[in-house]
């Protein structure tokens, strides 16, 4: 349901506010009594001599027309706990006909700095939803009004989780999308639409990819009625000419596996492989919309694995952008062939700090992590501990796997200089990870992230409520944000 926050300096209507405070631990109650009236202190306070205090949430039915909301608060609360308190919020009361809300951000004030500013962060994170292809529109919108001032939001942090959440819900958008929507070509008419807000976008068609030799890119999509493209968005936001930090996407916008075909059921969740993609633009729209003070470049490769009388054949042999030979034994292991292309074209052309890549490259890594941790390969310790750190602090985690030289020789091909797949058995992210890494020519700092079972969520998590999650987004912001702005 749509959220509408107002950052009040006076309050108008109180009494017909459903009403939110926090306090701490303990629920001591003694310091809201000034917040309420003295019927409603009274009632309040026989109904916490029955509560379950374990909670952090509490609800109050005072009549049929209002609430009151406690929540408590730790002193050693982390800001990602106090997200997902907003989060609880949202998912716990029940939004019937008085959707206002009265949030006294002054009921508390102790050690947690800017905690409304991240509880209503996670609040808003939590109310996603892709609705664009319902007929039957909810017209109920959820108004959060917030008055106080010692615990007051400012600006600059207002316009920081505002970017945030709009990047993020971007990425969820786009891997929402059906693929008979945002296929290639619509998707690189929607990133060039990015320029309005400070993006440089260049487009690269199939026609001038093929120019500058990107086989193992167009061999994905060359059984598609749709293009194949490669889009670079740049950010310059910062004052000196330093090197940019580099993110690259995998996009592939609806994977059947081409001939190595996929089962039928749960294709349909296919519309998801691009979502590494979704992430890097996503990440580049919130670094634009708050000025950030960073060179940034975000590179996606934009296909469509299909079947077709002109599509790739296993045992097919493809030359990369890199000079270096393909043969690709299984047409499924198709993402890292476009990642290949884009990493050695990202490296070559802006000389950045590092490269992180994301893609839903392999089930292997949901096999080995499930859904709680995205796959970490690196040739970097320092950028990996970066990355894992940034992680830990907005509840995107991630788990390094290894990469070893021994891996090698599960990839080496008798026809060309790599195969595209193990088909000896075993460590099938690792070697996935091993492959993209031959595309790393001049030894910069590089990150894969396997995000495979992290895109998209069947049944919700702690700041999504299903479906699309927006993955990246957060954590990359996190790490430019406390490491790389000047």
């Amino acid at each position: 349901m749509p959220i509408k926050i107002n950052h009040l300096k006076k309050i108008t209507q109180k009494s017909s506010s459903n009403i939110v405070l926090f306090s701490n631990d303990k629920f001591h109650n003694g310091s809201l009594k000034k917040y309420l009236s003295s019927s409603e202190f009274s009632y309040i306070g026989d109904l916490l001599k029955t509560s379950d205090l374990k909670k952090n949430l509490l609800v109050f039915e005072v009549s049929s027309k209002k609430k009151i909301v406690l929540i408590s608060i730790k002193n050693n609360s982390k800001l990602s706990d106090i997200e997902k308190l907003g989060a609880e919020f949202y998912g716990r009361v029940n939004f019937g006909k008085n959707n206002e809300y009265l949030v006294y951000s002054d009921s508390l004030v102790g050690n947690n700095k800017n905690f409304i500013g991240h509880f209503l962060h996670g609040l808003k994170l939590k109310s996603y939803e892709f609705k664009r292809y319902k007929s039957k529109k909810d017209s109920r919108l959820i108004t959060i009004n917030v008055y106080g001032k010692k615990n007051a939001v400012s600006n600059k942090d207002q316009i920081k989780f505002k970017a945030l959440e709009e990047g993020t819900f971007y990425a969820r958008d786009l891997v929402s999308e059906p693929g008979n929507i945002l296929h290639p070509d619509e998707y690189a008419k929607r990133l060039n639409s990015l320029k309005k807000f400070g993006l440089k976008v260049t487009i690269f068609d199939q026609k001038k990819l093929k120019k500058l030799g990107m086989h193992a890119l167009l061999g994905v999509g060359q059984g598609s009625v749709r293009g194949s493209y490669l889009v670079s968005l740049e950010w310059n936001g910062s004052k000196n000419n330093s090197k940019p930090l580099a993110f690259v996407g995998k996009g592939v916008c609806f994977d059947t596996g081409g001939y190595s075909l996929k089962p039928a059921r749960f294709m349909e969740d296919m519309t998801y492989d691009m979502a590494g993609s979704a992430a890097v633009v996503g990440l580049m729209k919130n670094l634009a919309l708050r000025k950030a003070r960073v060179n940034a470049v975000g590179v996606v490769g934009l296909v469509e694995n299909m079947v077709s009388g002109n599509a790739q054949r296993p045992g097919d042999i493809v030359k990369s952008y890199s000079g270096k030979t393909i043969e690709v034994l299984n047409t499924d292991a198709e993402g890292r062939l476009v990642l290949a292309d884009a990493i050695t074209y990202t490296e070559k052309k802006y000389k950045p700090k590092f490269i992180i890549d994301l893609a839903t490259l392999t089930g292997a890594i949901i096999v080995s992590l499930g859904s709680e941790y995205a796959g970490l390969f690196s040739n970097d310790d320092k950028l990996s501990k970066l990355i894992s750190i940034a992680g830990k602090k907005v509840e995107e985690k991630i788990w390094r796997m290894p990469l070893h030289k021994n891996y090698d020789k599960l990839i080496n091909s008798k026809n060309a200089d790599m195969q595209n797949i193990n088909y000896v058995g075993g460590a099938g992210s690792t070697t996935a990870a091993q492959f993209l890494q031959r595309f790393i020519i001049n030894k910069t700092p590089w990150a894969h992230l396997d995000i495979a079972g992290m895109a998209f969520s069947k049944y919700g998590g702690a700041l999504n409520s299903g479906g699309a999650t927006g993955f990246g987004v957060r954590l990359l912001n996190q790490l430019i944000e406390e490491n790389y702005e000047q």
